[in-house]
């Protein structure tokens, strides 16, 4: 037997990387049912393509590149690869995502050195990377169509998402959007963020696997209601209500999935409330003044670059030393 001497702590667990990334990957089916069913069939295919590739990536980098032969996937491929598909649009042909996939799994997780190790999330980093270069794909929404197997995208009517017009027409042309219709996902969006009851279950599934940070979601969400109201009161039909900013866009499926990522977040509970506040804070400003309507990726991977500095002014202080 072979006996590794390493530095404390020593935590004793039955967890494992694969088990996380199971469960993760099981509290998100609930949103690729629900793109399954506003989106038609295409948007299920775009989930295994993002899921497969991302696998099969991972597994050549390391089985060819690194000549690693006894590494085996234990799912952090998948879920990237689920999250970015779960951030496109059905608009988007599969190509691209391959191409934002390869992308977000060589280029943001392996060259930083692989799991654990990456600065970014790299399925935001991947969304980023993809509205970058192919925006037209990437900003192209349709109306969805409330089937399973429904017609291809290029059949289905396109449509403008809630946030795009409210910062186009103002709000009284949003009010168009239902509450209701935005909390079960009646709308165009991204494949993975319209249906918030559906992200909600996964979530609670994940809180009570203990699984997930509680603090960055919170603090996220709490901190774009604030900032939303401030502004709703100061002029409503310009800025929009605070709960049709919390409905709309992408902000759930950031604030509950990706913003939490245990890798790219900050460790203590402190950091924990100030990088959640800085993402809902840093989303508004883009939603208000920024060119595009949407705000989640850019905010939650400018404070993923901050995570580090956070980390370092919030870790609590070493029992028995003076304080510098």
């Amino acid at each position: 037997m072979k006996l590794l001497t390493t530095s404390a702590p020593h935590v004793r667990t039955q967890d494992s990387t694969r088990k996380i990334m199971i469960d993760v990957l099981i509290a998100l089916i609930p949103a690729v049912i629900a793109a399954t069913y506003f989106f038609g069939f295409y948007a299920l295919i775009l989930a295994i393509v993002g899921v497969v590739s991302a696998e099969l990536v991972e597994l050549f980098i390391m089985r060819v590149l690194k000549k690693d032969k006894e590494f085996v996937p234990n799912g952090s491929a998948a879920v990237t690869g689920l999250l970015l598909a779960l951030n496109v649009s059905v608009a988007t042909p599969w190509w691209v995502l391959l191409i934002g996939v390869v992308f977000a799994i060589a280029i943001v997780k392996h060259v930083f050195g692989g799991l654990g190790q990456n600065t970014f999330n790299p399925a935001l980093a991947g969304r980023v990377f993809l509205l970058v270069s192919f925006p037209s794909a990437m900003t192209t929404w349709y109306s969805p169509i409330n089937k399973f197997f429904g017609m291809y995208p290029a059949d289905i009517q396109t449509t403008a998402t809630p946030l795009a017009v409210l910062k186009l027409q103002g709000f009284e042309a949003a009010k168009s959007f239902s509450y209701i219709d935005l909390f079960f996902g009646n709308r165009g969006g991204s494949l993975g963020e319209t249906s918030i009851i559906l992200l909600l279950l996964g979530f609670s599934y994940l809180v009570v696997r203990g699984r997930i940070k509680v603090m960055v979601p919170a603090t996220y969400i709490g901190s774009v209601l604030l900032f939303s109201w401030i502004f709703y009161m100061v002029d409503p039909s310009k800025y929009g209500s605070p709960l049709f900013h919390i409905l709309t866009g992408g902000l759930m499926l950031g604030a509950l999935f990706m913003a939490t990522d245990m890798v790219t977040s900050p460790m203590t509970i402190k950091g924990q409330a100030i990088f959640g506040v800085g993402c809902g804070l840093l989303t508004m400003v883009i939603r208000y003044f920024g060119g595009y309507p949407e705000g989640v990726s850019l905010s939650i991977i400018i404070m993923n670059a901050l995570v580090p500095l956070i980390d370092r002014y919030t870790q609590p202080k070493i029992f028995g030393r003076r304080a510098a």
